[in-house]
């Protein structure tokens, strides 16, 4: 049986249960992943299956173009703040929840480091991982 992904948001009020293996986690450097974490990156997990989601609670969204020039929209809680997840307009079968929406955070084992061409030299990161300047071509 495949681990089940739980988490949600600081409050409670949005959760969530994922019964898939991601399909990628990654540490992202891109402006936008700066902007939404506070800090110099995001920690992501990405699932291959939105099918295999279950939400409970209703989320404020909030649209951005990245710099690849397609849309991903990011949903948070709207009493707590509290970035959970994203999705994708030009793949919407993914899901992306952040890494730090789990109640398990220890789960998240970074695989890459993405957009390093928008990173800080003061966001130390495990030097042992590929890193991308932009997103791996698979």
């Amino acid at each position: 049986m495949d681990l089940i992904y739980t988490g949600g948001c600081a409050c409670g009020a949005i959760r969530y249960q994922i019964n898939d293996k991601p399909m990628f986690m990654n540490d992202c450097q891109c402006r936008d992943c700066q902007r939404m974490s506070g800090t110099g990156h995001g920690s992501y997990l990405t699932f291959p299956s939105r099918k295999s989601v279950s939400l409970e609670g209703k989320t404020a969204n909030f649209d951005m173009v990245g710099d690849s020039g397609n849309t991903k929209t990011s949903s948070f809680c709207p009493k707590c703040g509290s970035p959970v997840y994203m999705t994708f307009a030009a793949m919407p079968n993914l899901f992306t929840i952040h890494a730090t929406s789990l109640d398990d955070p220890t789960l998240y084992q970074p695989q890459a480091v993405t957009y390093t061409k928008r990173g800080y030299v003061w966001d130390h990161l495990d030097l042992s991982l590929p890193k991308y300047e932009t997103v791996p071509k698979s």
